[in-house]
């Protein structure tokens, strides 16, 4: 991609306020297609666009969620930059999935924090996990998201997935943490910063973070950092919480996304008699 069009679209993904994640995404996107044919993306057709995406998806076997950025990427580059407003390539839709969301045991994410050492480590798994927030919100966040007064407890969230701000709970305990925190490091902007102290922690600092207090803790199951927005989401229910609260807490936009916790616990089916063992337990009755 010449330099003229990679600036006229990072141009454009500017005066459209796309985050820094997405911008990074789809010029990748866009970069990733030239370099399959060794060409510029402007002389590119829709059928050598649609090849690239079936390569994606037949031959490298990439998620669905992994081709949905590039594609979205390429439609926004094609319309908007080099303005085709009839492109004709798309991917399929997402496969229907009903997979229940890998969640640790509240004894195992205890075990989880416990095993990270390094006070900015804790503090940083600490909140993630009490806040249900996911790991862009957590490297992002400032101190003066942090509303520690006594009749507010809060954190804001600003530019969030779709861009939306929301506040979410403080906990008494990741507060004191992260006093003691901010003292031992005097984070200036960024709350949890990386080399740079001016700067955010990269996402990728923070999975490392999460991966070696997992493997500390002996802990097998489950996948990122994002595991622990799953646990937050689950066990408020489990605790007994509103799931339209949970909602507003999580930020999701449609309830349905937030339904995806109303699973049934290994605790609840374990305690679940099945109805074979009660029929055995009326015959047994009955023969005394």
């Amino acid at each position: 991609m010449s330099s003229s069009l990679r600036t006229q679209f990072i141009n454009h993904l500017t005066l459209h306020r796309r985050s820094p994640k997405t911008k990074e995404a789809y010029i990748s996107a866009v970069y990733g297609l030239a370099g399959y044919y060794m060409t510029s993306p402007d002389k590119l057709s829709d059928k050598q666009i649609q090849d690239y995406l079936r390569y994606l998806i037949e031959k490298r076997r990439l998620a669905w969620s992994t081709c949905n950025v590039v594609f979205s990427g390429l439609i926004c580059f094609y319309k908007n930059v080099l303005n085709r407003d009839k492109t004709v390539f798309s991917i399929p839709p997402r496969p229907r999935s009903k997979k229940i969301p890998m969640v640790l045991s509240v004894e195992e994410v205890g075990r989880l924090l416990n095993s990270a050492l390094n006070l900015k480590h804790r503090a940083l798994l600490m909140t993630a996990y009490s806040a249900g927030l996911r790991v862009a919100e957590v490297v992002n966040l400032k101190l003066h998201h942090i509303e520690s007064d006594p009749s507010r407890m809060m954190i804001r969230i600003e530019n969030g997935k779709g861009q939306k701000d929301r506040y979410t709970i403080l906990s008494s305990k990741v507060l004191k943490v992260l006093k003691e925190y901010w003292k031992e490091y005097r984070p200036k902007e960024w709350l949890f910063f990386g080399s740079n102290i001016n700067k955010p922690m990269p996402i990728g600092t923070a999975q490392k973070i999460y991966y070696n207090a997992k493997k500390k803790a002996g802990i097998t199951k489950g996948r990122g950092i994002h595991t622990l927005r799953h646990c937050f989401a689950s066990h408020m229910l489990w605790n007994g919480e509103n799931i339209y609260t949970i909602k507003r807490l999580l930020g999701h936009s449609s309830i349905k996304t937030t339904y995806k916790y109303l699973h049934v616990t290994r605790q609840q089916i374990a305690e679940v008699i099945s109805p074979l063992d009660m029929l055995q337990e009326k015959f047994d009755a009955n023969k005394k």
